[in-house]
């Protein structure tokens, strides 16, 4: 008699469940390996290659592509990694102005520590728009930010007190020093220092919050009369 040895399901999904995450676990060291060579590469402040990324990581372009797609996404990632504390930055205060200085004062710092990575970021970005514009872009467009949201999150308090109008207008006008391009503008063209870009950035930022609450912000109200006693 012959007998049929039954397979257990309990044991099959077991076995397919350690499987999964032992692949899983395989993306992620590869995912990892790629992010931290591309990082390397993008240190002299080059845009690198999903190619160039491949032959660092010593794994197939093929490999690289499927996490990669096109040039965009490596930029997108590098970013992402670089500025990944900054992005899920939250302060404690209360008042929008207290918010947006220690904004600067805590993740302001990250664009020096990972200036290389971010001009490669401005670079691309100045590459696709032109490309883009011209009509010769054969990828997606690099596009950047991530700071509206950021500067909108730690400025949130003050939106009641200027209105949506004021309050955009001042977003924008931090944009301009929250990032890397004032550390572009003012050691490329005025040979600045680290310590003086960030001193410049935040005393830029503290003028334009307080010129924005001096114009835009209504006027408190005027407490009523009381009404004379007869």
């Amino acid at each position: 008699m012959i007998s049929v040895k039954r397979e257990n399901p309990s044991a099959k999904r077991h076995a397919d469940s350690a499987g999964g995450i032992a692949a899983e676990s395989r993306r992620a060291r590869t995912h990892r390996r790629l992010i931290a060579e591309a990082i390397k590469l993008a240190r002299y402040g080059s845009v690198v290659s999903v190619a160039e990324v491949a032959a660092a990581a010593g794994v197939s372009r093929a490999t690289a592509y499927r996490y990669f797609p096109s040039h965009s996404r490596l930029v997108d990632a590098i970013v992402e990694e670089s500025l990944g504390p900054v992005r899920r930055f939250e302060s404690r205060a209360l008042e929008g102005t207290e918010r947006i200085r220690e904004l600067f004062e805590e993740t302001f710092p990250r664009f020096k520590e990972f200036e290389p990575q971010l001009r490669a970021a401005l670079q691309l970005s100045l590459e696709h728009w032109a490309l883009e514009k011209s009509g010769l872009l054969q990828e997606e467009p690099f596009r950047r930010g991530n700071r509206r949201r950021i500067l909108a999150r730690a400025a949130s308090p003050l939106e009641s007190r200027l209105g949506p109008k004021a309050f955009e207008r001042l977003l924008k006008a931090l944009s301009l020093v929250y990032g890397i391009e004032p550390y572009v503008i003012l050691k490329d063209m005025w040979g600045a220092s680290n310590r003086e870009v960030d001193r410049i950035a935040r005393w830029v930022a503290e003028a334009v919050i307080e010129k924005s609450l001096r114009d835009d912000a209504p006027p408190a109200a005027s407490p009523r009369a009381r009404p004379r006693e007869r």
